[in-house]
């Protein structure tokens, strides 16, 4: 079972004397991460609700008042402490967590340190009132040196009440930002927990009125505390964004100095076409903290590959885990890091996991017919296979293939699709384990192709890579290249003057891998359907079914859609008939 937090939320049991709040030795004490754990209302949030969490809480109530100098108070109903552990709890360096500085490196709870209570105090008025199931409960208040015990009625659980937070250190509260600001990381920490934990129930209430028990607040949000992430998802954020998504679970081997672990991965990915211009909506977490890890980020990202736009990032919840030894959550005093053993291994088990999870999701984007300026593109729901029963019906413009998909109409964008099936087919060329070249078709009579000296230069080196692409280089002197061969995916030639498009992706790529990525992703567009070229339904059905055979047939390479889906009823209410399906 899961120790209790330090000193917050503890239940003193005289049969399991590891979970008793004492004080630490001095060399576990030096042992610990220095510095100042609360430095802004977020910290002592942070501390509390991993109090609480720690404390095997099914619900966690979060109330704010302004930006939460004036109050916070985080309630809970998990195992709660004794009169003498809460009495203890409020001292530096007291914990129920570890009993040696060994036990460091061994840490399986979310706090560990002795000082977040009596940081907390330190900081601000400090009101902890809990009972560990007994008759009665016990209300400790702290703050100015003062310490106040005495009894007090509350069911099993725990609230700490935190006021005039900084009122005795005027530069520490002038450093902080804006009210809203304040509140809006205060508001993210929550919500990443309130992600990481589904099967927590999670409640933030916030009184911007400065009210001065924030009672009469406004609920910004609230979570289930189902288990499911999509509920989670739904409470933070809206349907859209829970309707728009796939939860996953995967399980990975990492090896590293001979000893291998399993590392799980799971959480919640939202579909491609659920973005945001910045990363802060991919939430990570590592053995149950929550906290914003770039480099997990950074995978995550990864995971998702070409499916997303340029420039734009995913909204998702992953979550890791793995033995306690292989990461430390003590390398900063505040926790806002966890150094991780084989960092560069378990960030490949997250890509790789994010990658499969969308490899076998239905990502089709669709469509409602505008009756107003305002339509959006939504998702097509409870797709049922990608495109098995589909039939080529026609073209618009030169530009989509419609097609009859069951009781929807599909459209395809023909460019798009065709820089997907071109893509995918380069890419397996290139990884290919015989060798395999991407099909290359002569240049009758060589072209001519001047490059500049850093393209000439990319040439010599990358002439094998160049070769397995399709392409076959002659030289000729100075800065021009004689192209004897080039790409033919499909059957449609590449421009020889696509060569250089082709040297300035490899320059371009961090790691050959990349370089060679980025010039597939380019090389895939040049042969591609371009708007205008007609045809006929048997071509465009060999589109289809080429397009339906791609790992990920529903973004182009540069993450725009192939794909969009409009479902019968659309028109039925359009046309104000009944539905065919009804008879």
């Amino acid at each position: 079972m899961t120790p209790p937090e330090d000193g917050a939320t503890t239940q003193t049991v005289t049969t399991e004397p590891e979970r008793r709040v004492r004080a630490l030795d001095d060399e576990t004490v030096a042992s610990i991460a220095a510095g100042e754990v609360i430095t802004r209302p977020e910290d002592a949030v942070v501390e509390l609700v991993e109090n609480a969490l720690d404390a095997d809480a099914a619900r966690v109530e979060v109330t704010v008042v302004g930006d939460g100098t004036d109050l916070l108070r985080v309630r809970d109903d998990g195992r709660g402490m004794s009169e003498a552990d809460a009495a203890l709890a409020v001292e530096r360096h007291a914990t129920s967590k570890l009993g040696d500085a060994a036990d460091l490196r061994r840490v399986e709870t979310l706090g560990f340190r002795g000082e977040a209570l009596p940081s907390i105090a330190a900081a601000g008025r400090l009101e902890l009132v809990t009972n560990d199931g007994g008759s009665r409960g016990t209300r400790v208040v702290a703050g100015d040196g003062d310490k106040r015990v005495e009894p007090v009625g509350r069911a099993r659980g725990t609230t700490v009440e935190v006021r005039d937070l900084f009122a005795d250190t005027p530069a520490r509260r002038q450093s902080l930002a804006s009210s809203r600001a304040e509140f809006a990381r205060v508001s993210d920490a929550v919500s990443r927990y309130a992600l990481a934990r589904p099967d927590v129930a999670f409640s933030l209430v916030h009184d911007g009125g400065g009210d001065s028990d924030g009672r009469g607040g406004r609920e910004v949000f609230s979570t289930p505390g189902s288990g499911d992430y999509a509920d989670a998802v739904l409470g933070v954020y809206d349907r859209d964004v829970a309707g728009r998504s796939t939860t996953f679970e995967s399980e990975r081997t990492v090896t590293d100095d001979g000893e291998s672990v399993t590392v799980r991965v799971e959480g919640l990915l939202a579909h491609p076409s659920v973005t945001r211009s910045r990363r802060d909506h991919v939430y990570t977490a590592v053995n149950g903290r929550a906290f914003p890890s770039e480099t997990l980020r950074r995978a995550v990202v990864a995971g998702y590959g070409d499916l997303l736009p340029d420039g734009r990032a995913p909204v998702a919840v992953v979550a890791v885990s793995l033995p306690p030894a292989w990461c430390d959550h003590n390398v900063h005093p505040a926790k806002r890091e966890v150094r991780l053993r084989a960092q560069r291994a378990v960030e490949e088990a997250v890509r790789d996991a994010v990658r499969e999870a969308l490899s076998t999701a239905d990502l089709r984007r669709s469509e409602e017919v505008a009756m107003d300026l305002d339509s959006t593109l939504e998702p097509l729901d409870g797709a049922d296979g990608r495109f098995d029963d589909v039939r080529v019906i026609g073209q618009f413009r030169g530009l989509y293939v419609l097609c009859e998909a069951d009781d929807d109409l599909l459209v395809v964008d023909q460019h798009a699709a065709h820089e997907r099936v071109n893509y995918e087919r380069l890419r397996a060329a290139r990884e290919s384990d015989d060798g395999r070249a991407v099909e290359s078709v002569d240049v009758d009579p060589p072209a001519a192709v001047s490059l500049s000296p850093a393209q000439a230069a990319a040439a010599d080196e990358w002439r094998e890579e160049l070769a397995r692409l399709g392409y076959r280089l002659e030289p000729f002197g100075g800065g021009t290249v004689r192209v004897a061969g080039v790409p033919a995916p499909m059957g449609r030639a590449a421009d020889p003057a696509s060569l250089r498009d082709a040297l300035d992706a490899l320059r371009a790529g961090e790691t050959p891998a990349d370089a060679a990525d980025r010039l597939l992703k380019d090389l895939a567009c040049h042969p591609s359907l371009k708007a205008g070229d007609e045809l006929s339904v048997e071509a465009a059905t060999r589109l289809v079914e080429r397009l339906g055979s791609c790992d990920q047939p529903y973004a182009c390479p540069h993450g725009r859609p192939t794909v969009l889906s409009i479902e019968e009823e659309t028109f039925v209410r359009g046309f104000e008939r009944r539905s065919t399906r009804m008879g």
